[in-house]
């Protein structure tokens, strides 16, 4: 099969797990909108300026962060939610550098820090992050001497799991996380999801976008392989490999098999790097 046909292929066979097809249907507000509200069980007046796929670039010396979703809610609360399918067991500090990057967009130079408005980082896992079972995660800062007390920084960070098996929340948020984990409902909002899914797969202005994205990470990938060998850094080589490996199990939604196939793995490079990652 050519590379082509492969994308195509792969674009035929994408969920809404994947973060390119995800950014690109909650991008519609209303839809946007009703996630929010299943996820958090609460009523939302509107979304304001959806923004798929967001960049934010600080110092040159900073690293920058490529938002799934980042939009506000007629009260200026700030939500980001994104899609994550691979464990690299660095969720919690991703969280927290996500959350200055969100105060940071939100609050100009010169403004006091009483303008922050409350926010929400969520992060929708197709995986248990912290192993107890359960659907929802939600961290808020508290004073670890007296629990009643809250810091009041307007600040939450919300970790969703497909796979959760305690009766933890709405049947509602349940269907959703079903789906997002590749099992579909007669749920209302499911059947909406899937049917905007169906119809983005039709839409070819997006499938030659998410071809070009894939391309051209392949591109970086292989250049990155052939600077190593020029420069015969053996270590730099196989770092290069594990992090190409990561970027394309990320971009694609693609399994652990199916990136090591596109990328040509040896068989001893695949018992090596599948040892790592489930490590």
């Amino acid at each position: 099969m050519d590379i082509k046909s492969e994308l195509i292929k792969n674009w035929e066979e994408l969920g809404l797990s994947n973060d390119f097809l995800f950014g690109k249907i909650m991008s519609k507000p209303e839809l946007c909108k009703q996630m929010l509200e299943t996820i958090l069980e609460i009523e939302i007046e509107r979304i304001e300026y959806p923004e798929a796929q967001k960049s934010i670039i600080e110092e040159k010396d900073a690293r920058s962060v490529r938002l799934d979703i980042y939009v506000r809610d007629g009260k200026g609360t700030v939500y980001n939610i994104e899609i994550q399918t691979v464990d690299k067991k660095e969720l919690p500090k991703r969280s927290r550098y996500y959350q200055s990057m969100l105060d940071i967009q939100e609050l100009n130079r010169g403004e006091y820090y009483k303008n922050l408005k409350q926010s929400y980082v969520i992060f929708i896992c197709t995986f248990d992050a912290f192993h107890e079972g359960r659907h929802r995660y939600t961290f808020e800062n508290l004073c670890r001497e007296n629990h009643e007390l809250a810091l009041g920084d307007g600040t939450t960070k919300i970790f969703l799991n497909t796979e959760g098996i305690l009766d933890d929340i709405s049947s509602d948020l349940k269907a959703f996380l079903d789906y997002i984990g590749g099992r579909k409902s007669d749920n209302d909002f499911v059947k909406k999801l899937d049917e905007e899914v169906k119809m983005a797969k039709q839409n070819r202005e997006w499938r030659r976008e998410y071809m070009t994205l894939i391309m051209r990470d392949r591109e970086n990938i292989e250049k990155g392989i052939e600077q190593g060998l020029e420069q015969g850094l053996e270590q730099g080589l196989e770092q290069g490999k594990f992090v190409s490996l990561k970027s394309l199990m990320e971009s694609t939604g693609w399994t652990i098999t199916q990136a090591m196939d596109a990328l040509k793995f040896s068989a001893e490079d695949r018992e090596k790097y599948t040892r790592t990652l489930n490590n």
